[in-house]
């Protein structure tokens, strides 16, 4: 066999194996290259397009939003790629609950508005006893960091979820910390 022959193959056979491996991620067998690169795509969009923000005026906004708009992007400091993947990927297991927000940085404006509504629920004892461990062992300490629209959207989703589908303080806390919107790797715990 020629020397150009052999080094053509092995150039093929190194572009055909490497196409397999990008195929999947490193771990496992992972979801497919084309799942990462739309992952990654939106979350380029988000970090660099986003409208949400920390601020009263942004809260009391939500109310006049058309039920179309999205609430977008990082509250308070630049979004992390790692720690997005991490949320999406942890999310997907509620899924099957439709006031959950698949993506903490894409909200519905709707459903922002139905959840900060129910931020003011009376809750049950039993039931206040599960949202208050949950406000006790979240990592940021509440629904957020800080008392913006997040706090409301998320604490208000925190009640519903405790009163519909009867979550204990333990899965409030997860999903609480699975939606962190502050942005950076989640390490904005507020003590």
């Amino acid at each position: 066999m020629n020397k150009n022959l052999q080094v053509s193959i092995l150039i093929a056979v190194l572009l055909v194996g490497g196409a397999l491996y990008l195929g999947t991620s490193k771990k496992n067998g992972g979801p497919p290259l084309a799942a990462n690169t739309a992952l990654a795509a939106k979350f380029d969009e988000l970090s660099k397009n986003g409208n949400s923000s920390c601020s009263g005026a942004f809260k009391d906004s939500i109310d006049t939003m058309p039920d179309t708009a999205r609430l977008q992007g990082s509250c308070c400091s630049p979004m992390d790629m790692h720690r997005y993947e991490e949320q999406v990927t942890g999310l997907k297991k509620y899924s099957n609950i439709p006031e959950i927000p698949s993506d903490p940085y894409d909200i519905d404006a709707k459903l922002a508005k139905d959840l900060k509504a129910y931020y003011d629920v009376e809750l049950t004892p039993e039931q206040q006893e599960a949202y208050d461990y949950a406000m006790a062992n979240s990592d940021e300490k509440g629904p957020c960091c800080c008392k913006c629209w997040r706090w409301y959207v998320y604490g208000g989703l925190g009640k519903l979820l405790i009163q519909k589908y009867s979550f204990t303080g333990e899965q409030v806390t997860e999903i609480w910390n699975l939606s962190d919107g502050c942005g950076g790797a989640g390490d904005h715990v507020n003590h």
